[in-house]
């Protein structure tokens, strides 16, 4: 694993699931890591991993009261190398019960908060830093009920990809890793043990993927070994989708 020693990371929506591996595996290339957690943080968290309360669907107004404030207050004196956007809802509202209530919700958290933080970021940042946003597998294998989850994670991909034109000259990269079926506490909560049966019939290698499995495709790309990859997305999906 190559080392990030000396290099300063915030994650959002760390506490579990795939955040919570990506925190681990970037504690353990040499990271300091500053996550972002809803409800509770994870009670094992490494050593000296700061944990931040933030609700996404409050980012807060343009003057970034509210959650930005919070998820960067951490980082904001020595700066920032690493952003992983990670943190996001689904929801299987059919397209004819859709409220505006349920565009909102689904798209501050998933969209605009990650476009503010990005914004954000972008002033704290040093030159050589490493972006990585957390899209599915769902903006190219759609399925009912997912129209605001497919939607809010395809304009995730659009603005890093736009942001990987901004800030290339810095040296900066930006990417994003669209993870298949995970087995996390998300997925089982939306999906019954048939469906997730047939994913993983579905998949070359025969599995269900493993949050540890993303993680480590998170890393790579915050790391030195990907400093010539940008504005790419990679489909960490275990084959299922090309």
């Amino acid at each position: 694993m190559a080392s990030l020693t000396g290099k300063t990371a915030l994650v959002t929506g760390g506490s579990r699931g795939i955040g919570h591996a990506v925190v681990r595996h970037l504690v353990a290339a040499g990271a300091r890591v500053v996550y972002t957690y809803r409800q509770q943080p994870a009670a094992d968290d490494p050593d000296g991993v700061i944990a931040v309360r933030a609700d996404q669907s409050s980012p807060g107004a343009a003057s970034l009261p509210g959650a930005i404030e919070a998820a960067f207050a951490p980082v904001r004196d020595d700066g920032l190398d690493i952003l992983v956007l990670n943190a996001g809802i689904v929801d299987q509202t059919p397209i004819k019960d859709i409220t505006v209530a349920d565009f909102d919700r689904v798209l501050t958290v998933n969209t605009l908060f990650p476009l503010l933080a990005l914004r954000e970021a972008t002033g704290l940042l040093h030159d050589g830093g490493r972006i990585v946003a957390v899209s599915t597998l769902n903006t190219v294998m759609h399925g009912p009920g997912l129209a605001l989850y497919c939607a809010s994670k395809a304009a995730l991909e659009q603005i890093a990809a736009v942001a990987a034109a901004e800030l290339g000259e810095r040296g900066i990269t930006v990417n994003t890793v669209s993870p298949g079926a995970t087995d996390t506490d998300m997925l089982r909560s939306v999906h019954t043990p048939e469906t997730l049966a047939r994913a993983r019939s579905l998949t070359p290698l025969g599995r269900i993927g493993t949050a540890d499995d993303v993680a480590a495709v998170v890393t790579w790309l915050a790391g030195p070994s990907a400093a010539w990859v940008t504005g790419q997305n990679i489909r960490a999906t275990g084959g299922m989708v090309n």
